[in-house]
C-alpha cells in the first residue's frame, strides 16, 4: 500500500522527530523509497554586471544566492547517509517554495503515498499567530498525513 514516503525537514530537532517513524514504517512495511525535502526560501543578493564604467560606477544585478538552499542540501545528506547506512533507500530534494504549498505539490506530483511530519502541537492563539505548516499540509493534501507530535507536546482543550 505504502511504497513512497515524504519526510519534510526544516534543520530542527523537532522535524527529525518524524525520522524514527518513517525509519520503522520503511523496513517494516519495506517501502521502495523515503524522499527527503527541505524547503528553503530563495535568497537574493547582488553582483556587478559588467566591469566599472569610466567613472568607476558599478551596475548591479539582483540574483538569487545558493547559500540556503546548499545548507538544505548538505543537511539532506547528512540525514540521508544514516538512513542509508541502515539500508533505506533515499532521495533529497530542496524546494524553493512556500513550505505547505511546496510540500503538498511535490507529494502530488511524485505520487507520494503518505507524508510523516512532525508538528508543534500548538493549538489556540499561538497556533493563530505562528501558523502551521503541519496543520497546513494535512488540510491541502489529498494524501494520507502521519502527524508527530513533539516530544512534550500538551494537549489544548
Amino acid at each position: 500500500m505504502f511504497r513512497k514516503l515524504l519526510v519534510p525537514l526544516d534543520g530542527s530537532k523537532l522535524a527529525e522527530c518524524a525520522l524514527p517513524y518513517a525509519e520503522e514504517l520503511a523496513q517494516e512495511l519495506r517501502i521502495d523509497e523515503i524522499i527527503l525535502v527541505s524547503v528553503t526560501e530563495r535568497t537574493r543578493g547582488q553582483r556587478p554586471l559588467e566591469e566599472p564604467t569610466a567613472t568607476g560606477e558599478l551596475r548591479m544585478v539582483t540574483e538569487a544566492v545558493g547559500k540556503k538552499q546548499n545548507q538544505a542540501q548538505r543537511y539532506l545528506n547528512r540525514i540521508a547517509r544514516r538512513l542509508e547506512a541502515k539500508g533505506i533507500k533515499v532521495r533529497k530534494q530542496v524546494l524553493l517554495w512556500p513550505p505547505a504549498e511546496a510540500i503538498v505539490a511535490y507529494a502530488e506530483q511524485f505520487r507520494v503515498d503518505l507524508i510523516v511530519m512532525a508538528s508543534h502541537g500548538r493549538s489556540g492563539p499561538s497556533r493563530w499567530a505562528y501558523g502551521s505548516v503541519a496543520d497546513k499540509v494535512s488540510r491541502a493534501s489529498c494524501i494520507p498525513v502521519l502527524m508527530i507530535k513533539a516530544p512534550g507536546c500538551v494537549p489544548g482543550i
